[in-house]
């Protein structure tokens, strides 16, 4: 099973940095923009959560964790539809339907 998932991430003739989930909705890098994508976006949420202290008001922690870990995903989402295949549902390998 994982020999056929590689051989539908580098089926790629159209060039997506992101394909299409074989078990539900979404995507998966499937190039190493999409990988450069992904980890850069892990790295920037995994700084804004080591801003978050024991004493740190809510107010405070909606502007220095919750809004930019937000803005993070939108912007990430972004680029997934741009730069991916159209997301659907799938269960299995899509290429056999």
């Amino acid at each position: 099973m994982i020999k056929e998932f590689i051989e539908y991430i580098k089926d790629n003739p159209e060039g997506y940095w992101f394909k299409a989930r074989w078990y539900g909705w979404g995507w998966v890098p499937a190039k190493w923009q999409g990988w450069v994508v992904l980890l850069i976006w892990l790295t920037l949420v995994l700084f804004f959560s080591f801003t978050i202290d024991e004493n740190s008001p809510p107010r405070e922690l909606a502007f220095t964790f919750f809004i930019p870990i937000i803005l993070l995903t939108v912007t990430l989402l972004r680029i997934c539809w741009k730069k991916g295949e159209r997301p659907h549902w799938n269960w299995g390998d899509p290429r056999k339907k």
